[in-house]
């Protein structure tokens, strides 16, 4: 019987060892690049890694959705819950409820707040997804206000309005009377004068411009005053969801 030679059987499902370690080397460098990336984001912007993994910077969670620095005495602790529930009412009785659910990050000391990546500002909305308060702005105004930011981008969806439009209903409806008279006509400083549109000239004007805030919120405030109140703007975000253009008067 003439001697066989067999053939060491292959599986056709198993790569070659060559293009095994292809593979493995463009894993590897993947890997390399996404933890490259993943640093230099926490480093760059460290407020929107802080707002999507608030434990990974030390904050522990006081309630769900609500984050503060640890070792907080109780009484802190009150303080910050009642503030919170507060501005949220504040939110909720202006828009009829409350579409949005974003983190809050609270820092209580100045050391807190810079390593979650905030700078002078009281409080800042993250992504227009989340909230970051520093030891300024743990107050129901300043709170609402940035509440406010958050949801009304979650009720436009793509929608769009003006810069000015967005951060004087920030003001009427967190009731800032650093910029709102208390009764009547609200209006603190008369402005008729066309204000920024985009968030990048707002934010150089306002540099620039301390009562920026204030009128803004005169002209948002009597345009509520005209049209209807807060359903009137109720139902100007619903018509700007679906496309419209923002009225321009």
């Amino acid at each position: 019987m003439p001697l066989i030679r067999r053939r060491r059987a292959t599986n056709p499902r198993r790569p070659p060892r060559r293009h095994r370690k292809r593979w493995w080397i463009a894993a590897a460098v993947t890997v390399v690049f996404l933890t490259t990336a993943a640093v230099g984001t926490a480093i760059a912007f460290p407020s929107v890694v802080a707002t999507t993994c608030p434990g990974c910077y030390g904050l522990e969670r006081l309630r769900p959705g609500l984050y503060v620095e640890p070792g907080l005495p109780q009484a802190q602790r009150r303080r910050v819950i009642q503030v919170i529930e507060q501005a949220d009412k504040r939110v909720r009785d202006f828009f009829a409820g409350r579409r949005s659910s974003p983190d809050v990050l609270v820092c209580l000391t100045d050391d807190c707040y810079r390593r979650i990546g905030g700078g002078r500002e009281r409080g800042i909305a993250v992504l227009n997804r989340a909230v970051m308060l520093s030891p300024r702005g743990v107050d129901p105004v300043i709170a609402s206000h940035e509440l406010t930011h958050v949801e009304l981008h979650a009720r436009l969806g793509d929608g769009q309005v003006p810069q000015w439009f967005d951060e004087g209903l920030a003001v009427l409806v967190s009731n800032d009377p650093r910029y709102l008279a208390p009764t009547g006509d609200r209006c603190l400083l008369d402005s008729r004068e066309p204000l920024p549109a985009t968030l990048a000239d707002w934010l150089r004007a306002a540099s620039a411009d301390p009562q920026l805030y204030a009128k803004a919120a005169c002209q948002v405030s009597r345009w509520v005053g005209t049209n209807g109140g807060k359903e009137a703007v109720r139902t100007l975000i619903e018509r700007l969801s679906t496309g419209q253009a923002f009225p321009h008067t």
